[in-house]
């Protein structure tokens, strides 16, 4: 309900006004020296900043971490670590609802299918991913180039050291860095508080502030069978972070948006977001009621509830922002400023003309936008017509019998030789696959797909084979052997000639998409490579106007916040910058104790023994997007002082524009993770170990 004027109030002032002081996820190699001097009196220095990247740490299940120990703890979220505490979950033992503490090593739970990338070092390869292109190629011609020159460059850094390597796009097509990390796959499980204390308040106080909870998952990385012994570890703060310290965020953000024409704009605000609130709103209503049906229905859904819940409140923010007419003004009013700039100068053309080339780039995305998320959907992502871990695993044994023989430059990039490993890691992963809810997710899709494209539609005819689609889904996943392990690595080893002899029924469906699937991949591809090399001649062109001291969209690789510890206000009224244990009492007290404010009885039994007025979480002005979550907060010493869990209400405009006057990113305080451990959770060895770094 207040969500749109508080949105007017954030993103008008935001491209008016120059960058915000504390605007800005940095590359690493490229932090912003001068303005963090400039407001704080402080300056990293190369081993400040080598120290903070590789104690940091990605969970390629969508998060952000931290080693917190010299015997590999990593720190996380709970809702980062929900997928693999509901994997290792049974109906017998509920991690996600309630909680676990390893006391021993032998009773920390290895995870089915976790891997943590951590940055080891990155590359400017900028020159030779351009060189490779062809002058005057067409988008097709220069994707595929494109393609072939990174499955070249990982695969030569790969087999040189070893490491994950990674060709990232950056500046939206101006530049390319190869990223290198180590990563770790025996991830085990050591600590998560219940739920309840980790998601206190539930939806109606997801990201609203004054919040309460203890948002974190702690694991131990293991290797060779043994706990990992980092070199680089972030030394605990007890006292934490307080009013008015400046700190900083090392995490990896997903995605943002701030770079784009107004043409892209007018696509997301008319085509993208809409699709995908209605596809949200849907899967949350449909996991919801199911869900409420058993206590076993709902641990089984509840980490892919969880994120449609959370992603819907996400969109409907952005999208409020997006249909503010006083933002798309800004937003046109900046775009032609700078285009007049353009025009008086005499090497201004090919900047000029890319604006029409991303506009007519957009209009080919927008025609097959529909048919594409259905379909295909984004890379690393399900088509969202076949919403089935069933599907994703059939698809992946097609291709890759499809993908594995060719030459390794002409392949789809997640079957390239440097993603090989971890691409089986996860393909032969034993994560529960459980039938009930694969039909119920398989069967609603089908019926989405049917509604989207028409009952008439030849593509839905013939993936409904003359059933509905209820009755198809339940005939898929009954008959389909995906699920089997072995099966899946029989008919990996054998390639294309073992998939189709199998005649599984699922893998046949993705063979029966797959022709006009992989089209629509190709469609999309090319035009995202014009709209790429469109991006690059603008952006050259801004850095010649506007200077080159600037920072790229988020790509979900390792960035550089800063800000300081510092409230706000709303509608009149001072927000401070912490909370306490005693508001969480408050808080719970005020709903008598209903859910979602009710409280698991361990905390009501310990609340004579809490120090109330230790803080419990806090804000800052930190510039952070979903994909920080987990992220460490630091401390000039680089201490860890806490760990972001969330943003406020106004931040959801971020992946268009930053403001710092309300919007605010949430950490818990590292003080108050202690005083649970130690008061509510019976965990103090864990607690001593964190503060010594040593078990």
């Amino acid at each position: 309900m207040k969500l749109a004027p508080i949105v007017l109030a954030v993103l008008v002032p935001a491209f008016l006004v120059s960058a915000r002081a504390d605007e800005g996820m940095w590359l690493f190699s490229s932090p912003p020296l001068g303005k963090i001097q400039a407001a704080y009196g402080f300056q990293p220095d190369d081993a400040w900043l080598n120290h903070l990247m590789k104690a940091s740490v990605r969970f390629n299940s969508g998060g952000s971490g931290s080693f917190v120990s010299g015997d590999g703890l990593v720190i996380t979220n709970h809702h980062v670590g929900l997928d693999s505490l509901q994997k290792v979950s049974d109906s017998r033992r509920n991690y996600a609802r309630d909680g676990f503490y390893a006391q021993t090593a032998a009773e920390e739970i290895k995870c089915l299918d976790l891997e943590l990338n951590v940055l080891q070092s990155t590359e400017d390869v900028t020159a030779r991913v351009n060189a490779a292109i062809p002058a005057g190629a067409s988008g097709d011609e220069a994707a595929s180039a494109r393609r072939r020159v990174t499955a070249q460059v990982e695969k030569e850094s790969h087999d040189g050291t070893g490491l994950r390597s990674d060709v990232v796009t950056l500046y939206e097509g101006g530049a390319y860095h190869l990223y290198r990390y180590k990563r770790y796959t025996d991830i085990r499980l050591v600590f998560a508080p219940d739920q309840q204390a980790a998601f206190f308040g539930g939806d109606p106080d997801n990201f609203e502030y004054p919040r309460f909870d203890l948002d974190i998952c702690i694991f131990r990385v293991y290797e060779n069978g043994q706990p990992v012994h980092p070199e680089h570890f972030l030394k605990w703060s007890v006292r934490g972070a307080q009013d008015g310290d400046p700190v900083f965020v090392s995490g990896h953000p997903g995605r943002t948006e701030r770079l784009l024409t107004v043409a892209e704009l007018e696509f997301l605000r008319d085509t993208s977001f809409p699709y995908a609130l209605h596809m949200l709103k849907r899967r949350e209503v449909l996991l919801g009621a199911w869900g409420a049906r058993s206590d076993e229905n709902s641990r089984r859904a509840r980490d892919d509830f969880f994120g449609y819940q959370n992603s819907r409140k996400v969109y409907d923010g952005m999208l409020a922002g997006l249909q503010s007419p006083a933002f798309m003004k800004a937003k046109e009013a900046a775009e032609e400023a700078l285009k007049r700039q353009l025009s008086a100068k005499a090497d201004g053309t090919e900047a000029l003309a890319a604006y029409g080339k991303i506009a007519a780039a957009q209009r080919v995305i927008t025609r097959d936008y529909l048919r594409h998320r259905l379909l295909e959907g984004p890379l690393d992502y399900l088509p969202h017509g076949f919403c089935s871990e069933s599907f994703n695993i059939a698809r992946r044994l097609l291709r890759a019998g499809d993908e594995r023989p060719k030459p390794d430059g002409e392949r789809l990039p997640e079957y390239s030789d440097a993603r090989r490993e971890s691409f089986e890691f996860d393909l032969f992963s034993d994560r529960p696959i459980y039938a009930d809810f694969e039909i119920l997710c398989l069967g609603d899709s089908l019926t989405d797909l049917t509604e989207r494209l028409g009952y008439g539609d030849p593509t839905v005819k013939a993936v409904l084979g003359g059933k509905s689609p209820r009755a198809r889904a339940a005939e898929l996943i009954l008959g389909t052997k995906v699920g089997d392990v072995a099966f899946r690595r029989r008919l990996y080893a054998g390639g294309a000639p073992a998939v189709l002899a199998a005649h599984d029924p699922m893998i046949e469906l993705a063979r029966l998409v797959d022709v006009e699937s992989r089209a629509l991949r190709k469609t999309r591809e090319a035009q995202d490579e014009i709209m790429r090399q469109a991006q690059a001649a603008i952006g050259k062109a801004r850095f010649e106007v506007e200077g080159t001291s600037t920072y790229p969209d988020a790509t979900f690789t390792l960035r550089l916040s800063y800000g300081a510890v510092r409230g706000y206000e709303e509608d009149g009224t001072a927000v401070p910058s912490m909370t306490t244990m005693a508001g969480l009492f408050q808080r719970s007290e005020e709903h008598r104790g209903h859910e979602p404010f009710d409280l698991a009885s361990r905390w009501l039994e310990a609340k004579q023994a809490l120090n109330l007025r230790t803080p419990l979480n806090f804000v800052s002005t930190c510039d952070i997007i979903g994909g920080n979550s987990g992220s460490p907060t630091v401390n000039r010493q680089g201490e860890f002082v806490g760990i972001i869990f969330d943003g406020n209400i106004q931040s959801l405009t971020e992946d268009q524009a930053y403001d710092d006057v309300q919007s605010r990113a949430l950490s818990v305080h590292s003080a108050g993770i202690l005083e649970a451990l130690r008061k509510v959770y019976g965990a103090s060895a864990l607690a001593d170990e964190l503060v010594s770094g040593r078990r």
